[in-house]
């Protein structure tokens, strides 16, 4: 039976071609080739759908070539289509040579092929997997040794009750000596019922220490960054509270129309696609006090700490804290793009939002009268997502001599698209006058480092595999995320009036502004 898993002549291959070649001298490199990793099988549910084949496919070969897979890995496709494991491996072929961040190694993409299988299969049938499981316990029998089982359901948010439940029937769900864990894409849930719904469903079948919620952003290193540079830096933490901040803008800005996801984002609009998870996520991390140890529920307490202590928006009060749009036709450089309205397979009376910006507190000891302003959009000016923390203004203007008083200070952290930080402080122009300008002091990934960071979903694959789940979203947090959105929702929902319009390749509908509290303005896109 393990002759028929893995051929003699590509057992000897594999023995020649390990997935862990030496160290390159690149500390990034370097930081996920020393990291012990679980001799682990992965399997991928919707193995053939776009996100596999963007996303999941490429980053497992990046993590093959940099050396950091486990030396017994096992890669399983499960999917509808009616594959056999060779076509199934040229599809992978295919997602790597064409999205992969390194052109491919040969020796190393056909590793890992070798070690690559497919199932064909339906979510909603128990025999389908059953062979599964008979293929899991093969790959186990040739390693000689009972492995780790990952499954990544990278489905229709609708089948992920269905396949939990299935895993559960066939004895997927525990495993001795081992360990079983399940990753789980946004969005949970549709709101807080049908979150709580999906939540309750989950862990029925597993225990919430086997649950991996992933949110994509917390992979980015620049948002890892974001607790480096508050907890290793003493520069910073004295300053990070209301006494020298003055507000908070959180922006995730896209030139991109929706393409052809128009069934999903027309039931989704952006503040499901974005604020309920992503941009949250940022505010949490920027916000929570130290932990005590950089471990999985330390971390996640904290997050949920600053969660629980920004009141939810009474639906009164959504009208002054919440403004929606939706984009109309125009330029983003020299092409002229439709409207939302006008994009294929929108209704023509749809009122889903394309941009939303809020306006949320945090009641507690350090942020107290703090405005944080998040922000999100289609078809905007240009594609950036950043954190801008502006400091409160200098409290002696010594130098305004010339005009205007020095801009405050301000510090930026890029997350796309290009990672990295910023500070702008306030500088002399040469000259005999006084005249202050600001200038920036600024780092970023792809000039401090020898190679391009990883993909956020390379660092969140290999953090499952450790048994990682620091970057992964708890169910309290999914929860208290939930509570803060809802009433926004259910307020749009009633509001018969359309959302405010905004040409496409603009910085957003007008209305936006009066968010804003005193001198705050938006920052330009």
């Amino acid at each position: 039976m393990a002759e028929s898993i893995v051929p003699p002549e590509i057992a000897d291959r594999q023995s020649e071609t390990p997935l862990r070649p030496a160290a390159l001298g690149n500390p990034l490199a370097e930081a996920l080739e020393h990291t012990p990793v679980d001799p682990t099988t992965m399997v991928i549910f919707g193995a053939t759908g776009d996100l596999a084949h963007r996303k999941l496919l490429p980053a497992v070969y990046n993590l093959a070539h940099e050396g950091a897979l486990p030396e017994r890995f096992n890669l399983i496709g499960f999917a509808f289509e009616d594959y056999d494991d060779d076509s199934f491996r040229t599809l992978m072929r295919q997602a790597v040579e064409e999205h992969s961040r390194r052109a491919p190694k040969p020796e190393v993409l056909e590793a890992l092929l070798h070690r690559t299988r497919y199932v064909s299969g339906k979510f909603d049938e128990t025999a389908d997997f059953q062979t599964l499981a008979n293929l899991l316990g093969e790959l186990d029998l040739y390693a000689d040794e009972p492995l780790h089982h990952m499954f990544y359901l990278a489905t229709s948010p609708t089948f992920f009750g269905t396949v939990i439940r299935q895993l559960g029937e066939v004895g997927l769900e525990d495993k001795a000596d081992t360990s079983v864990r399940v990753v789980i894409e946004k969005p949970i849930g549709q709101d807080l019922d049908s979150a709580r719904a999906l939540n309750r469903e989950v862990l029925e079948v597993l225990d919430e220490d086997q649950v991996y919620r992933i949110d994509h952003y917390l992979g980015k290193e620049t948002v890892q960054n974001i607790l480096a540079f508050r907890f290793a830096n003493s520069m910073f933490e004295p300053i990070w509270n209301s006494n020298y901040i003055d507000h908070v803008q959180i922006t995730a800005a896209e030139d991109l129309g929706i393409g052809t996801r128009a069934g999903y984002y027309d039931s989704a609009g952006a503040l499901r696609d974005l604020v309920q998870n992503h941009m949250l996520q940022l505010l949490a991390l920027l916000c929570m006090e130290p932990p005590n140890a950089l471990t999985a529920n330390k971390v996640r307490d904290e997050k949920a700490k600053v969660l629980r202590a920004m009141p939810a928006p009474l639906f009164s009060e959504v009208s002054d804290m919440a403004v929606r749009g939706q984009y109309t036709s125009g330029t983003i450089g020299s092409d002229t793009v439709p409207g939302y309205l006008e994009e294929s397979d929108v209704p023509s009376d749809s009122k889903t939002e394309t941009y939303a910006a809020l306006r949320f507190e945090i009641s507690n000891w350090r942020w107290a009268g703090v405005p944080f302003y998040l922000r999100t959009g289609k078809r905007l000016a240009r594609k950036v997502t950043e954190i801008a923390v502006q400091l409160k203004p200098v409290p002696h203007l010594a130098f305004q001599i010339h005009g205007e008083p020095p801009p405050p200070n301000e510090l930026v952290f890029t997350i796309q698209p290009n990672e990295g930080v910023s500070i702008s402080l306030g500088a002399k122009i040469p000259g005999a006058k006084t005249r202050i300008r600001p200038v920036n002091m600024q780092f970023q990934y792809g000039t401090s480092f020898s190679s391009a960071s990883p993909e956020a979903y390379e660092r969140l694959i290999l953090d499952v595999m450790r048994g990682d789940a620091t970057l992964f979203t708890r169910v309290d947090e999914v929860e208290a995320l939930w509570e803060l959105v809802d009433p926004v929702l259910a307020f749009w929902a009633a509001d018969p009036a359309r959302p405010a319009q905004y040409a496409a390749g603009s910085s957003g509908p007008a209305e936006a502004d009066s968010l804003m509290h005193g001198d705050a303005k938006w920052r330009p896109l």
